[in-house]
């Protein structure tokens, strides 16, 4: 059985998502959620499942407590589900190829420092994008710049709002999110 760690910074959807979907396999199981906000939804969405949570502060990320806290939890896969915090190197370095992430954009596009959420849906549609998507890519010490493993794309009719634009990328975030978890999880020893 093999362990994931969620970090969100939000509501925590695609995390509450992913818990399910692994509540009763044979593949893995989520064994913790980090949340940089002592207030984000998705510490609520973990309590409810049992899952336990650590709160840490930005200032903390890069410590070395947070990631022996981290180690704590044996991760065979550390995936970043709604966290808006560059990922410091220290964790990155212990964990290679082992976290990734997933951009509401078909990057290259659309990624980088504050391009999350609505900020990327409006910024698709001021550019008359005649599609979009979802990309999980590993992490590295860039925001949105590690190897891309899946993209999955959306058609856009051109008169939707930014909101329409979240709805769409948000059924393929629940759709693939959890499968390509544990697809990746599969084929690593």
């Amino acid at each position: 059985m093999k362990n994931i760690v969620l970090f969100a910074s939000g509501s925590g959807t695609n995390v509450e998502n992913c818990i399910r979907y692994f509540q009763n396999s044979s593949v893995a199981k989520v064994v913790a959620v980090f949340s940089n906000n002592p207030n984000a939804k998705v510490l609520e969405r973990a309590k409810t499942y049992e899952i336990p949570s650590v709160v840490f502060s930005k200032e903390a990320l890069s410590s070395e407590e947070l990631l022996l806290k981290i180690k704590g939890f044996q991760p065979d896969l550390i995936v970043l589900a709604g966290f808006l915090l560059r990922f410091p190197e220290n964790i990155i370095t212990s964990y290679p190829n082992k976290i990734i992430n997933i951009h509401p954009a078909l990057l290259p596009k659309y990624g980088g420092k504050g391009m999350y959420g609505m900020n990327v849906h409006r910024a698709v549609i001021e550019n008359k994008e005649p599609e979009t998507g979802i990309t999980i890519h590993f992490v590295n010490e860039h925001y949105d710049e590690g190897n891309i493993i899946f993209q999955k794309k959306v058609s856009l009719a051109g008169n939707e709002s930014p909101e329409d634009v979240a709805e769409k990328v948000h059924e393929l975030e629940q759709t693939h999110f959890p499968a390509i978890i544990e697809k990746l999880l599969n084929t690593k020893s």
